[in-house]
């Protein structure tokens, strides 16, 4: 926790030396293989991920995979074993697990260099509670997936927490994962559309929010930042924007440009509008590092969505909407850059792309291309999140 506080300030060497400290603490043969070296080593792959350091993200994370196996953090009975009679501390042992859970998602999702080992864990750990229960040490009586599964099948009305919601965004993600979409019509596209209609159309009116009592819920502002990603990478290979500025997205059918707006197929119309929806969450009134530093990762995948389109020959160079949703991108990977390294890359990229279509629209514009011209770029720009 000290290393990762040390990285909001500009002394280096105080960062350097206490980031090789703890990695020698996690990795001494003295110490015990528990809990709170699962801990310790999580806070480790999340600053080591938002600072570029993915080899040895990938290390630890796949020693947490395995020693969280091995102490049994993903059982049930661990919580009460380990708890020491404080529902606080079990509590704490769950969110450790899920937590774990919901990181190893995401790392997978942007990187695609992991594949997610723990969605095929067997699991059977109690949900975690909501946020101020936690931290009040009110922690009331736990529900598990089955719970959550069975009410929305039978459509109960059981709300659940925040952090129960992202944990299902976590496991559809999962899904999407394992599930291979061959084509336009493989049967594997509307299962996972249908997840994630299915989990926006089951939330409380509570959570249709991403605030709760006037502050920010970051669980749920967590899960709609997945759910609206996931819905890129599933929609963008067929849609009819130039997939080329998300290389590490494989795109599986060819682009069938438009003429308008109106020639938009679905896949396009729901990749932009799950772009727009990420844009909307730069602009809540809260500091933005105080959010995931993979919230910065989200915000260039929907930044690729808005120069592709960008790019259709039929947009306006000076389209005011898009102009506006790409500043708020470069502004919002700015500021994550005070802190995050891979921030800082990501920004530069987005900002030199950028740079160079309007451009390329400006020349454009002044040669007057003759109809028929549809699509400006091909494949020549392209954004590594790597």
């Amino acid at each position: 926790m000290r290393w990762i506080g040390s990285l909001y300030i500009t002394n280096r060497p105080t960062c350097l030396r206490l980031f090789e400290e703890a990695h020698r603490l996690v990795y001494s043969s003295n110490i015990a293989k528990d809990g709170f070296l699962v801990q310790a080593m999580l806070l480790l792959i999340i600053g080591l991920d938002g600072s570029r350091r993915r080899e040895k993200v990938n290390k630890l994370l796949a020693d947490i995979e395995r020693i969280s196996q091995q102490i049994g953090l993903n059982t049930r009975s661990f919580a009460a074993l380990n708890g020491r009679g404080m529902a606080i501390l079990e509590e704490s042992w769950r969110r450790t697990w899920w937590d774990l859970y919901v990181v190893d998602a995401m790392i997978a999702g942007v990187h695609r260099t992991t594949n997610f080992l723990l969605y095929d864990v067997p699991v059977n750990v109690a949900l975690p509670c909501e946020e101020d229960q936690f931290l009040s040490g009110h922690i009331p009586q736990p529900l598990c997936l089955e719970d959550m599964e069975i009410c929305e099948l039978l459509n109960a009305g059981q709300e659940f927490s925040s952090f129960a919601y992202r944990i299902q965004c976590a496991r559809n993600l999962g899904k999407f994962l394992r599930l291979p979409i061959l084509g336009l019509k493989c049967g594997n596209m509307a299962k996972i559309q249908a997840l994630l209609a299915n989990w926006e159309s089951h939330l409380p009116m509570s959570k249709r929010m991403v605030y709760r009592d006037g502050r920010l819920d970051e669980m749920m502002f967590q899960a709609y930042m997945m759910a609206h990603a996931l819905s890129i990478l599933l929609h963008q290979p067929y849609s009819q924007l130039d997939p080329s500025p998300t290389r590490y997205i494989n795109a599986c059918a060819p682009n069938t440009p438009a003429l308008s707006t109106h020639d938009f197929n679905p896949h396009t119309k729901r990749t932009i509008h799950a772009a727009c929806e990420i844009s909307k969450l730069i602009t809540h009134r809260v500091p933005l590092r105080s959010h995931t530093h993979f919230f910065f990762y989200m915000v260039t995948l929907a930044s690729t969505v808005q120069l592709s389109e960008w790019t259709l020959a039929f947009v306006a160079h000076n389209n005011d909407m898009l102009r506006q949703q790409v500043r708020l991108s470069i502004g919002a990977l700015d500021e994550f850059s005070k802190v995050w390294p891979a921030a800082s890359h990501l920004s530069s990229q987005v900002k030199a792309i950028a740079k160079e279509v309007y451009r390329i629209k400006r020349e454009q514009q002044r040669i007057a291309p003759p109809e028929g011209i549809l699509d400006m770029f091909g494949s020549s720009f392209y954004l590594s999140v790597s």
